[in-house]
């Protein structure tokens, strides 16, 4: 996470995550703005996305992307997006995407696009949410109204940084952390937008793109008692890689379970599903990150 003025109003998804081209398969995003400092990996996730998107014809929406992380981002230094097209087949586009800031690559990307067509289908495991209603469940704020301020701090600036609603099942992730305890390697939460996104299956992707790095560390945390941004821990994102499954809009309810199947050697290993209420699985995530403990 990054620091961010929790006086000033939260970003909307087009100044996050929307590009201008800049050049020939060149693409641009402004800094962020505000005392931040490293940036959030989710946000050069999703505009790398959008930024390969822009090349490739419409009607071959975003079916994967493979990214890896090569050096922190700086949240309020603008970012240029190289595209290169590395395929165009008779269904299938592939784009590679290089992400650089202050003259240096910070981020490399591989997205792959194809023509929709109908198949042999099938899902394991499928959503079962019971009786939750996410509208009924409190705001992360509203959970932390009674906490200290450190706690309360960090959720108000995460409120502040990205422009969706949060709601969560059980106990909120770090609350454990917080209280020195050790919590299970997984959660999940409800997420959406909080302004209404046009029809555009590139800007819903691009969205979930961004949203698929929210939390997903901390699953691998919680079984050591500790947290992201804890005075211990050195932690960063390694690669990234996210597989859309279908139609899927990302101004309705979006279901995240989350968990970490293995730590070791200084390396996590991190999965999610997203799922929309019925229970359809829209997008797959997997994420390899360093997690050490700082020594001295």
């Amino acid at each position: 996470m990054t620091d961010l003025d929790t006086t000033a109003a939260p970003l909307a998804v087009e100044t996050l995550l929307g590009v201008v081209p800049a050049g020939a398969q060149v693409f641009e995003a402004p800094g962020q703005g505000g005392p931040l400092e490293r940036g959030f990996g989710g946000v050069v996730v999703g505009r790398s996305l959008r930024a390969a998107g822009l090349t490739v014809d419409p009607g071959r929406p975003a079916h994967s992307v493979h990214g890896h992380f090569l050096r922190p981002a700086d949240a309020g230094a603008p970012t240029r997006f190289h595209v290169t097209p590395v395929r165009d087949g008779a269904t299938v586009s592939i784009r590679q995407v290089v992400a650089e800031q202050h003259g240096k690559e910070v981020f490399l990307l591989t997205g792959s696009f194809q023509v929709p067509e109908e198949g042999w289908a099938h899902q394991l495991p499928r959503l079962d949410v019971g009786s939750v209603d996410p509208d009924g469940l409190p705001t992360p704020l509203e959970c932390v109204a009674g906490a200290d301020e450190a706690v309360r701090g960090w959720w108000t600036r995460l409120a502040r940084l990205h422009p969706v609603d949060l709601r969560f099942e059980g106990e909120l992730p770090r609350s454990a952390a917080h209280r020195g305890e050790a919590a299970p390697p997984r959660h999940r939460f409800w997420v959406r937008t909080r302004d209404p996104l046009p029809d555009d299956a590139l800007v819903h992707r691009s969205v979930v793109a961004y949203v698929s790095d929210m939390m997903l560390l901390s699953t691998a945390l919680a079984p050591h008692a500790t947290m992201f941004g804890a005075p211990d821990v050195t932690a960063a994102s390694l690669d990234h890689a996210v597989w859309f499954h279908g139609p899927l809009r990302a101004d309705g309810w979006l279901c995240y379970e989350q968990e970490s199947s293995w730590a070791d050697g200084g390396r996590a290993l991190c999965h999610g599903r997203l799922f929309e209420p019925s229970g359809r699985l829209v997008a797959t995530v997997a994420q390899e990150a360093m997690i050490r403990r700082r020594v001295g």
